[in-house]
């Protein structure tokens, strides 16, 4: 009988063949980047891949996960049950099915007999339990279901034949806590299957290259693969027929609504970008009133609608069933809407990489141009309009600050280990987390307090016993010496723990439901507690009803009523970008020489020489300040240009240092732009500015004494408190109540506080304030440029444009809407006079 051969394994250069003649098939040709990925991950690198959207990044690495296997079983390349090979990690829900598909179609292609399986939290029971009992060769999956399924009792069988983890859209996943229970799960995974590669992809950012270093982790190497492929994006401002009229604040955006209408029928499908859900909620009922016809042709998406709506959105949006779309960033990354011609952004995204990321949702493919249409929602967002023009040109994007120390994730992973597998051992965990750039720099005592914590809840919770989480078992041998092993104390503590997992806080929700019906989504508590049975508001596109609130459902009739309340959602506003804030310094400084460079800055003319006449409009070495008296009081207002978050911090931080000269109590107002102070006593502001009242020195002092510190910290320590699991929602269908969580979490402030200053969660409360909300690094970075400018102090006789939208958004804080509406009537008559 004669002897049967085995065939030999393709070369590197075969495979890298097989995938050039795959998309051939496609009708496609492999970009240079692509072809560069699969050559470095086929030699075993890890690395990051750097392209536009539309270019093709989700097959640089697709392919040479497939081809790998090729090279392996050159025998049985269709063999089936070859246990989980690779995950592919994506931040939102969204991307999953796209990417799904996109694998799927290229895995048949190849020959490979491949079960391809999305993991979220959408994914049925059933689906989860098959998927433990037959792990997927690829599963693409969000960093919070990576994290159950570590978890999992089989933990080392499930992840011991992994080849590969692909960070998807790593840029949005590294300046937040996601992108640290990435890193977390990382460290772990590189334990369970030595030799497993590590790659991201990535949009453009400011810190390309650490990013990549954070995702490999400490002392590893990798290699950046850059696309050599300038994306075309064409801007168009949508600019009102008369500046005098338009608003001078506010956020909304539909003074210009008819003027989006045209764009919509221009274009084979629009997504018109909001910045909030609230706005995306307004806008989408106010193009219907504006234009009945596009009823059925146009929906909704946000992220607190049903799943199975978003799902049919998305659907319809593939085959250009639908002809525009307002959404919100739940439709921001990398799906592939190729019907997609324009994008209109309504309202200021406050960054160039948000901006530029959501202008590629058009033209979503290679060598296409993307159109994007900005809606200024006031006169001031037209300067940002200009400003974003100028960064795009010059590709100065921001970068994106990530999270270290992050103490809170640190002990839910702690937990989460001891949940699955045999629990861990904390030498080996202790070395495996410090090779994260997270806990690169935690001490034995600090990791030593995070066991201390999750054991017997540190030195102020040990009489509890639901903060006994994990005991200790029979110790391990490690290198000779005793290796403590924990886990979880039992099936309870376990059952909540998975239920907690994850690193996106949000408050508590209640599913809207049809009282005979379905599921519309999901709208806050606080908002719900607001109505009464009978009442009427719009959610979803739709008038409803609510009939009554039961358990974690609010039961709903649709109702005929043409108003009634929109909900509006928890969350802080936008601050400007550090590099928004640059190129809109630099745009200003072109209003003062008179450069009225494009129609952005020429529709502001009339704006400007106002401005100019009551004040000034200061150049790039100027730091404008204006002083004047109205009925009201006394103003003091300052424009920093430098983002509402840090404005915020300066802002309490002078009206501190003022109050040092003289007692003295203030209104603060701020936006993007600068701060407003005012009060009922004059304010001794030129006797300030000859006392050095922008230093530096005790910078972080002055500031937590101006600030009330402790205030906001507390608010801070909620997201942490849930985090770390001291605080637990409830079981589904019986959520505890916001206001009891908020009360549970301010309690262990308070004690730790008192009891535990040195507690961990406490402090990093505190470094959150400063670092993220407060951005103390921008804040002196602020104050050392007004310092080397020119004071440009002003004492105009009455409110000026620049001054107008803060003064305005102070007032909306104190007024009903029809007395606002008429104060800003008159106070625009007088800027106008």
């Amino acid at each position: 009988m004669p002897h049967k051969t085995k065939p030999k394994s393709p070369t590197r250069t075969a495979l890298v063949k097989t995938g050039t003649e795959w998309f051939a098939t496609q009708g496609w040709k492999p970009f240079p980047f692509q072809k560069k990925a699969w050559k470095s991950y086929l030699k075993g690198e890890s690395g990051l891949v750097n392209a536009p959207t539309g270019s093709g990044k989700t097959y640089s690495l697709l392919i040479p996960i497939f081809l790998e296997f090729l090279w392996g079983h050159a025998d049985n390349p269709a063999k089936k049950r070859n246990g989980l090979q690779a995950i592919w990690i994506t931040p939102i829900r969204a991307l999953t099915r796209e990417i799904q598909s996109a694998a799927q179609r290229a895995a048949n292609d190849l020959g490979l007999e491949w079960d391809i399986a999305i993991r979220s939290g959408d994914t049925s029971s059933s689906e989860r339990t098959k998927q433990r009992k037959k792990p997927p060769e690829l599963l693409i999956t969000t960093p919070e279901s990576l994290h159950l399924l570590l978890a999992g009792k089989d933990r080392d069988k499930t992840f011991g034949n992994l080849k590969c983890l692909v960070a998807d859209e790593w840029h949005e996943l590294i300046g937040t806590k996601r992108g640290v229970l990435v890193e977390l799960a990382l460290s772990k995974l590189r334990s369970l299957s030595p030799g497993m590669k590590t790659w991201g992809i990535s949009a453009t950012i400011g810190n390309l290259e650490e990013a990549k270093d954070i995702l490999l982790g400490i002392n590893a190497t990798g290699t950046t693969i850059r696309a050599d492929i300038n994306k075309k994006i064409r801007i168009k401002t949508v600019l009102p027929d008369e500046i005098e009229t338009f608003p001078w604040s506010g956020h909304l955006g539909i003074k210009l609504l008819e003027k989006v209408i045209p764009i919509i029928h221009a274009s084979k499908t629009t997504l018109i970008f909001t910045n909030t859900r609230a706005q995306c909620e307004i806008w989408y009922q106010r193009l219907l009133d504006a234009e009945p016809d596009l009823a059925g042709a146009i929906a909704m998406h946000h992220g607190s609608i049903d799943r199975e709506l978003r799902d049919w959105v998305e659907d319809a949006l593939h085959t250009a069933a639908l002809k525009a779309v307002v959404c919100t960033s739940s439709l921001d990354l990398g799906v592939d809407f190729r019907p997609v011609e324009t994008i209109v952004q309504i309202g200021s995204p406050k960054g160039v990489a948000r901006f530029l990321q959501r202008a590629g949702r058009s033209g979503h493919q290679p060598g296409a141009t993307s159109v994007i249409h900005f809606v200024p929602t006031n006169s001031l967002e037209i300067i940002e309009a200009a400003a974003l023009r100028f960064a795009f040109q010059q590709q100065s994007i921001e970068a994106r600050e990530p999270y270290f120390r992050s103490f809170d994730v640190l002990v839910q992973y702690l937990v989460t280990l001891a949940v699955g597998g045999d629990g861990f051992a904390t030498l080996k965990t202790k070395e495996e987390i410090r090779q994260t750039f997270s806990f690169s720099s935690i001490t034995d005592e600090e990791f030593q307090w995070c066991i201390d914590f999750i054991t017997h809840g540190g030195n102020s919770l040990g009489a509890y016993d639901e903060y006994h989480k994990v005991v200790l078992v029979q110790p391990d041998e490690e290198n000779g010496l005793a290796a403590p092993r924990y886990q979880i104390a039992n099936r309870r503590m376990a059952t909540i723990h998975r239920l907690g997992i994850g690193a996106i806080v949000s408050m508590t929700s209640l599913r809207v439901k049809y009282l005979r019906g379905g599921y519309i989504g999901n709208v806050e508590e606080y908002f719900l507690a607001q109505l009464k049975p009978g009442d009427t508001f719009w959610f979803a596109g739709r008038s409803l009803k609510l009939v009554k609130i039961t358990g974690t459902e609010a039961l709903v009739k649709k109702s005929g009523a043409k108003k009634g309340k929109i909900p509006s959602w928890q969350g802080g506003r936008m601050s400007l970008s550090n590099k928004l804030s640059e190129h809109l310094r630099a745009t200003i400084d072109l209003l003062h020489h008179g450069r009225y460079v494009n129609d952005e800055l020429a529709s502001l003319e009339p704006l400007v020489e106002i401005q100019q006449e009551r004040s000034a409009v200061p150049n790039k070495d100027q730091f404008l300040i204006e002083y004047f008296e109205d009925r009201e009081g006394y103003h003091l207002v300052m424009y920093p240009y430098e983002g509402r978050a840090v404005h915020e911090g300066l802002s309490a931080l002078i009206a501190y240092r003022l109050g040092q000269i003289t007692p003295i109590s203030f209104t603060i107002a701020m936006n993007d732009y600068g701060f407003e102070l005012l009060s009922d006593l004059p304010i001794p502001i030129e006797e300030a500015l000859g006392s050095d009242l922008f230093n530096t020195n005790e910078l972080t002092q002055d500031i937590q004494a101006s600030v009330n510190a402790t205030e906001l910290a507390r608010r801070r320590f909620r997201d942490i408190a849930a985090i770390a699991g001291l605080v637990f929602k409830g079981f589904p269908g019986k959520w505890k109540k916001e206001k009891h969580l908020q009360s549970s979490s301010a309690l262990f402030f308070d004690v730790f506080s008192q009891y535990e200053p040195d507690n961990l969660l406490l402090q990093q409360a505190y470094e959150e304030v400063m670092t993220f909300q407060l951005q103390e690094d921008r804040l002196m970075q602020a104050l050392d440029r007004i310092n080397s400018q020119y004071w440009l102090y002003k004492n105009p006789a009455k409110a000026t444009p620049f001054s107008f939208s803060l003064i305005v958004d102070r007032l909306r804080e104190k007024m009903s809407s029809e007395k606002l509406a008429d104060r800003v009537k008159r106070m625009k008559l007088n800027l106008v006079k």
